[in-house]
């Protein structure tokens, strides 16, 4: 009885409509089927969440600015009171007490403005608007970042597939080689354990295919995560038959750090942050000023004990204010000098973190060109030890087909060729990187 309710239930919950998330269906409705790398950085530049948390960071500042501007303007408030009283009073000519009750009513408005507080409204609009322009190029240096991550791995991943495409052609040669072996050592024209040298080249080919497989998943995967997709979508970037490189004329490393200096974002932010802190010390100093203020009010009531009519009391008491205040600051306690002291240290760590920045951008900058310059010299380098072993395995082929060298002599070329592919892969890749890294702390795009 019991299995038989238990499978019921179970019946029940598969006829249930299975509802996706559809804002998750409509997400990777949108998604292209397969990825550029120009696609991949656009892409994270409008989804990422720490990006898109420094946005929020952006329209935080641009209310405070719009704050700022607004302290400028004069306030404005109203009021209204409406009560009702009771009492007891002597009563002088029958004696003892007598009860009274009365409604009133006030209204009024109130206003004030500053005219004068040391000029610290017009330094918190320019401080604010500053902060605006940091939090803007924090976004922008936040997208940088992420745009060097996507490359590298997407680089990666094109990398792991021209390795596939000489791995398989490697695999279908050992193959044949194999089958051939087989064919001759079932005739008696080979050894023993040249058949089996042979078949060992096509599982560890086959082992070499695998891992380059597996690194483009492992890559892909990782790309994936930098772009924060969901985790069952199908990521497909494209694929090129080749990556070919292309004689590149770098610039000198003092005109590559100038042009850094000069546009990066981390820069600018960190040049801004000593104006920033400059204000503040502008700020402090105006506690230590005279501060002068407007006010303004009008005010008027009514109340059932006048016999007078409502309107003409209204009229009756109408009350008008304007005035001046002049607040001078005397003695406080030591917290305007201290607020000093504070915003002028603060500004002096704010210059040593404009220079902290400007010398990692340099050293960063300095290592990108000298990775450039590696990086091209070893490829210059893998071409031509490519060549040599890809014409020294062809021919150690053909002589293992004719018999004239054995198959441990005709692997251990064919490990020196797979060595030199690997070598020459690496290299490639690494001068595409290296350049587009180095032109891209020049500010050039990333595609």
């Amino acid at each position: 009885m019991v299995r038989e309710k238990i499978a019921a239930l179970f019946i029940c919950f598969l006829s249930l409509p299975f509802q996706g998330n559809g804002q998750t269906d409509s997400l990777l409705a949108s998604l292209p089927g397969i990825w550029t790398l120009e696609q991949c950085i656009s892409y994270a530049k409008q989804h990422n969440i720490q990006v898109n948390a420094l946005r929020l960071t952006e329209k935080t500042g641009e209310q405070n600015l719009l704050l700022s501007k607004a302290a400028k303007a004069p306030s404005l408030s109203g009021s209204t009171t409406q009560s009702f009283t009771n009492s007891s009073n002597a009563d002088p000519v029958v004696g003892g007490f007598q009860t009274q009750s009365s409604f009133a009513g006030s209204y009024s408005l109130n206003s004030g403005i500053t005219i004068y507080n040391g000029d610290y409204l017009n330094n918190d609009i320019r401080q604010k608007t500053l902060m605006v322009q940091a939090a803007q190029l924090n976004t922008a240096a936040m997208e940088n970042s992420i745009t060097l991550q996507i490359t590298e791995v997407y680089l990666q991943i094109l990398m792991a597939r021209e390795n596939i495409i000489y791995l398989k052609d490697l695999l279908q040669t050992s193959q044949a080689q194999l089958q051939q072996g087989q064919i001759k050592y079932n005739a008696g024209g080979i050894a023993r354990k040249d058949l089996v040298g042979l078949q060992a080249q096509v599982a560890t080919d086959n082992y070499n295919l695998t891992t380059a497989q597996n690194m483009v998943r492992q890559n892909t995967l990782a790309l994936k995560q930098l772009l924060q997709l969901p985790s069952g979508y199908a990521l497909q970037v494209i694929q090129p038959d080749t990556v070919a490189t292309v004689p590149h004329l770098i610039d000198d490393l003092a005109t590559a750090q100038q042009q850094a200096h000069d546009t990066r974002p981390e820069v600018k932010s960190s040049r801004l942050g000593v104006d920033i802190a400059h204000y503040d010390l502008l700020k402090a100093r105006a506690g230590m000023r005279p501060t002068l203020t407007g006010t303004g009010a009008l005010s008027t009531g009514y109340s059932d004990n006048q016999s007078a009519a409502y309107i003409k009391q209204l009229d009756n008491n109408f009350y008008q204010r304007i005035g001046l205040t002049l607040s001078i600051p005397i003695f406080n306690n030591r917290i305007s000098r201290t607020n000093i002291e504070n915003a002028k240290i603060e500004t002096e760590q704010a210059r040593l973190t404009l220079k902290n920045t400007a010398l990692t951008l340099s050293q960063q900058v300095e290592q990108a060109y000298v990775s450039v310059l590696n990086a091209q010299a070893q490829y210059d380098a893998g071409v031509t030890q490519l060549n040599t072993n890809r014409e020294t395995y062809q021919i150690s082929g053909e002589q293992l087909r004719l018999g004239a060298i054995t198959s441990v002599d005709y692997l251990l070329q064919k490990n020196l060729y797979l060595q030199a592919l690997q070598q020459y892969l690496q290299a490639k890749y690494n001068a595409i990187i290296s350049v587009k890294v180095y032109d891209f702390y020049k500010g050039a795009p990333l595609n």
